[in-house]
């Protein structure tokens, strides 16, 4: 087995981690088994100790390939309805979109519920493989990891999976729904590709990667530092490689480890969330206005708007499929939508008012954004499961193309803030803000690390203050010279 790079990791290189979400430098403690670090000042998580996590994640990104074929091979539903029957596959509503001309809904269906799952398993196997079974590592090993870590936000199956359950019910009355091979094969897969997330440690991976020579020493005090998103490696400014791109052949600052660009901000934050929150603030209107589907049955038509779905499985008694079609379909893209606007106004009024908090709702509308998702997938289950011409078949409505364009509208604008800039006034006014003193982690089975890096972040980055000698804790409401790091 390749060994990892055990000069970097004690030279300092992944000694030092540089919060994502609060920019603070600090040092990374030793982890008990299964257990974590969290930034002392905002509680994201840095990094988590996963046993094993190399055999068993290939062993489940294998057994998930598996599942994917399977899933993708063979019928998935069939509809039955006086004597005709129809089945589907995965792709089948993906092609019935395209032909009822919901060309963007159809590519959106297809990467989220197909393509992006696929590509995880297969960059999973690609990058793992080889740390198994030793040797040299790949070209492009790092930017294939890369590569999976983007996919992460955009494998949806366990959306999909509420999707079809919602539409099984809308047909129940119908007509019968006979499960297929291929669903049995998608419901393991959705398990086992969130257990393959869940046992897998990037650091085993990184580690691995090998690093100049350069790069193998503490940054000097006083010395900038960025930190990348990707690999998590903290570099000194002076180290990372430089090029020019872009039409103004512009200077771009790359990771020497996963060849990420590297930025002290995400540029044009700001400008670029407004932009795309009041996009969908515009969509969102008609996207609960307008109907999703139109439904012909024994020569009766109706149109469904998306209340009108989340109505009708009130009247037919599904309250937990009602509460949550209702919560993921309307309330939390209207949730997202606000909380965005006052994390930006919060940011522009340079407001001091509980950052942690404020960070806190960040993480939340990261974390529930693909959950709306559920009525699209339903609009395309419908499709492809009711098309039997004029004894009944549902067409996709314009209602459907604008909430899309909510949910990924909403998704790109989570993506494009910068949670750090709620902490930068903070450290222009020279304090750490209200709540500094609930920077102790979460408690349970917590080990209090006081190891604190010799550098701290400065508005653009980080820079070293203080040698890691001196240990003590900041008082309340304190801007500490140098930071601390909790050990969970």
């Amino acid at each position: 087995m390749i060994p990892p790079n055990r000069d970097c990791v004690g030279a300092g290189c992944d000694r030092l981690a540089l919060c994502e979400e609060c920019d603070l430098l600090q040092r990374n403690p030793p982890l008990p088994p299964r257990g974590a670090s969290r930034c002392v000042r905002c509680g994201y998580r840095l990094h988590r100790h996963r046993p094993a996590s190399l055999d068993r994640t290939l062993a489940l990104a294998l057994t998930g390939m598996i599942l994917f074929v399977v899933a993708n091979s063979f019928p998935f539903l069939s509809f039955e309805m006086q004597g005709q029957r129809t089945e589907t596959t995965l792709f089948t509503g993906v092609a019935d979109l395209a032909e009822q001309g919901k060309p963007v809904v159809a590519a959106v269906v297809f990467f989220t519920a197909i393509l992006a799952p696929g590509l995880q398993l297969l960059l999973l196997l690609i990058v793992l493989t080889p740390l198994k079974l030793g040797g040299r590592l790949p070209p492009g090993y790092p930017t294939l990891f890369r590569w999976f870590k983007t996919m992460l936000p955009w494998g949806m199956m366990d959306v999909f999976l509420i999707g079809i359950l919602v539409s099984v019910v809308k047909l129940s009355e119908m007509a019968t729904i006979v499960p297929g091979t291929s669903l049995f094969a998608f419901v393991a897969l959705i398990f086992v590709l969130a257990a393959a997330h869940s046992a897998l440690d990037p650091d085993i991976v990184w580690e691995r990667v090998p690093l100049p020579a350069r790069l193998r020493r503490t940054p000097r005090r006083g010395e900038p530092v960025l930190g990348c998103d990707v690999c998590e490696l903290v570099v000194p400014e002076q180290e990372a490689e430089r090029e020019r791109a872009g039409r103004g052949r512009q200077l771009r600052l790359r990771c020497p480890r996963c060849r990420d660009v590297l930025h002290r901000r995400k540029p044009r934050s700001l400008q670029r969330t407004w932009a795309l929150v009041l996009a969908a603030l515009v969509f969102y209107v008609p996207a609960n206005v307008y109907p999703v589907m139109t439904v012909t049955s024994l020569g009766q038509t109706q149109s469904d708007t998306i209340f009108s779905g989340v109505v009708f499985l009130l009247e037919h008694g599904m309250l937990p499929l009602a509460a949550i079609l209702f919560i993921a379909s309307i309330f939390v893209p209207l949730l997202k939508l606000l909380i965005l606007i006052f994390l930006l106004l919060s940011v522009q009024l340079r407001s001091d008012w509980r950052p942690r908090d404020r960070t806190r709702l960040y993480r939340i509308t990261e974390a529930i954004g693909r959950w709306s998702m559920v009525d699209v997938y339903v609009v395309t289950i419908l499709v492809a499961l009711v098309h039997l011409g004029n004894l009944a078949s549902i067409q996709a409505e314009a209602g459907a193309v604008f909430f899309c364009a909510v949910v990924i509208l909403t998704m790109f604008a989570a993506m494009a803030f910068d949670p750090r800039l709620i902490w930068d006034s903070l450290r222009q006014a020279g304090c750490w803000g209200e709540g500094w003193g609930e920077g102790r982690g979460e408690q349970l089975g917590e080990q209090r690390a006081d190891e604190r890096a010799d550098d701290r972040p400065d508005n653009r980055g980080g820079s070293p203050t203080q040698s890691p000698e001196r240990s003590q804790t900041p008082k309340r409401g304190a801007l500490p010279s140098e930071a601390p790091a909790n050990a969970v």
